[in-house]
């Protein structure tokens, strides 16, 4: 099983943090955001994983090479980032989806018993990862369930259809990676799909097909999209385990004090 993480955004909400550099190498408590996917990856076994890169993508190679060399990370590019969303993102990378892997959001952080708790769930060809909360903002990718089953997932669904949250992570088994790269080309051929999410085409399945969902209610995750959400990463790389008391200086277990000095 390999990994599929996409990267290619630039973060415009984390200005100017990533004003010369993606938010996927962001620093945070001592490495950066992709490093510690990588890595929590690697926690559950999966230890290949391919990564589509646009925005300063040479910079991203560069953390990429150094640490992991260029047969466990291989690197893809998606040369519209500027123009499309991470439905092309994806269509960039479907070369890497001809066996089961994983899908991520190149800024969802998590501790690897989620990926574990995931792994372990039935053998079905879609399990996308849910986590419920209290209260829904606009900016969550919002699902409606049946069940354990995916009914629709969104944005803009009315507050009494929503059952919870994608937190970005999606598995793909057996017969799932043909059946996503063959959804995302036939949204492709129309044009105006460019713009969307990829998760539009899971909405899509959802509704002629069993999607199903894993629940992670209570474990460690978070979305990095704003300034806001540093403090939270913090806290779910520190639930990762990786650091030991006093390991790092006092300077390098925090993020970059400019995150914070100007706001």
């Amino acid at each position: 099983m390999r990994a599929v993480i996409l990267s290619a955004g630039q973060g415009k909400r984390l200005l100017p943090l990533t004003a010369d550099s993606p938010k996927c190498i962001l620093p945070i408590r001592g490495q950066t955001l992709i490093e510690w996917q990588i890595d929590e990856l690697a926690k559950c076994g999966i230890e290949q994983a391919t990564v589509v890169l646009g925005y300063r993508a040479d910079k991203v190679e560069r953390i990429l090479r150094s640490r992991y060399g260029k047969h466990r990370v291989q690197t893809v590019y998606n040369a519209a980032y500027a123009v499309s969303d991470n439905l092309v993102s994806c269509w960039v990378a479907h070369d890497a989806m001809t066996e089961d892997f994983v899908l991520l959001n190149g800024d969802t952080l998590f501790e690897a018993a989620v990926l574990k708790r995931l792994l372990e769930t039935r053998d079905r060809p879609v399990t996308v990862v849910v986590s419920q909360k209290s209260e829904y903002d606009a900016d969550d990718m919002k699902v409606e369930l049946d069940g354990c089953r995916l009914v629709k997932i969104g944005k803009d669904l009315i507050p009494d259809q929503v059952d919870g949250e994608s937190i970005g992570m999606i598995l793909f088994r057996d017969q799932g990676p043909m059946m996503f790269r063959d959804a995302i080309q036939k949204a492709l051929r129309d044009p105006s799909s460019q713009t969307k999410w990829y998760l539009s085409v899971i909405d899509e399945m959802a509704r002629r097909l069993p999607v199903w969902t894993c629940a992670v209610n209570g474990m460690q995750w978070c979305e990095v999209d704003y300034r806001a959400d540093l403090k939270q990463a913090e806290k779910v790389v520190t639930a990762c385990g990786a650091l030991r008391q006093g390991e790092l200086g006092e300077e390098s277990c925090r993020v970059t004090e400019i995150s914070m000095a100007n706001p």
